[in-house]
């Protein structure tokens, strides 16, 4: 049958519907007398996908700014790096594993604070209270304590404080009898946060962070000063009763003595703490 007959793609198409492709390739060339150059496959569609290539493990994330400003406040203020040290920038970079672009913005930030001094050719200084100072602060956070109690009164259900007054009533009078300080500070810790918590001041638990950040050693050494620990903890039950009343003015004057003694105090024996 000639090529292009009409009958012949007639018989391919039929051809088509009962074998494979390979066979059509094959009777078409032998029907025409074509020479064979090569066998003809047809690959099959793969079903797999191609995979996307192996990723780099990613580098551990340069340690952030803030991270580092929180980690030198620490180490400030409970002075594991004392006053009058130095902070180097390249020293902090290597140690933080962070460009020195954000240590120079952490530095920045502690001197905002009060922490820290940048002298020219000297570098980073850690700052050094002089007492006059330490009183000025502590006739700052006096208003500022007493603030903050009268708010956290004011913000809370009287009997939220019930915990508090229970835990400055019986735990708290033990740490102080054994002179177990550090037990005893941890309480104190507990009623400064709960208090801020409850003023719910964002402005004023700023500030008084940053006076205590300034001072917090010094209330150690403080605390350990003869009867100061037993009239601390006397004062500070004052002012839990009357938050536990939800008296809110009586609190905050009571929380106000309580600073106003503790700097009455500081006054009395400040050669032997600075």
């Amino acid at each position: 049958m000639p090529r292009g007959h009409p009958c012949w793609e007639l018989e391919a198409l039929e051809i088509a519907r009962s074998i494979s492709v390979n066979t059509i390739v094959y009777k078409y060339v032998s029907r025409n007398h074509l020479p064979v150059m090569s066998q003809i496959t047809v690959p099959a569609k793969s079903k797999a996908r191609r995979q996307a290539p192996a990723q780099l493990p990613l580098a551990a994330p340069a340690i952030r700014m803030q991270e580092i400003v929180d980690v030198l406040r620490d180490r400030i203020a409970s002075q594991q790096v004392p006053p009058g040290s130095k902070l180097l920038e390249q020293d902090l970079a290597e140690e933080f594993n962070a460009p020195r672009t954000a240590v120079r913005e952490a530095l920045a930030a502690l001197e905002q604070r009060g922490l820290i001094q940048r002298i020219p050719n000297r570098g980073a200084v850690v700052m050094r209270l002089e007492m006059e100072q330490v009183f000025h602060l502590y006739d700052t956070r006096e208003v500022l304590e007493g603030l903050c109690s009268r708010l956290a009164t004011e913000n809370s259900r009287p009997e939220s404080w019930q915990d508090l007054v229970e835990l400055f009533h019986g735990p708290m009078v033990g740490y102080a009898e054994n002179a177990d300080f550090d037990a005893f500070i941890a309480g104190y810790e507990l009623f400064r946060r709960r208090s801020q918590a409850a003023a719910a001041n964002p402005i004023l638990t700023q500030m008084l962070d940053s006076i205590y950040e300034k001072t917090q050693v010094l209330i150690r050494r403080i605390i350990i000063l003869p009867g100061r620990a037993k009239a601390g903890l006397q004062e500070h039950q004052a002012v839990l009763q009357a938050m536990r009343q939800g008296d809110a003015a009586a609190a905050e004057s009571l929380r106000r003595n309580n600073l106003r003694s503790a700097k009455e105090c500081l006054m009395r024996y400040q050669k032997y703490l600075l």
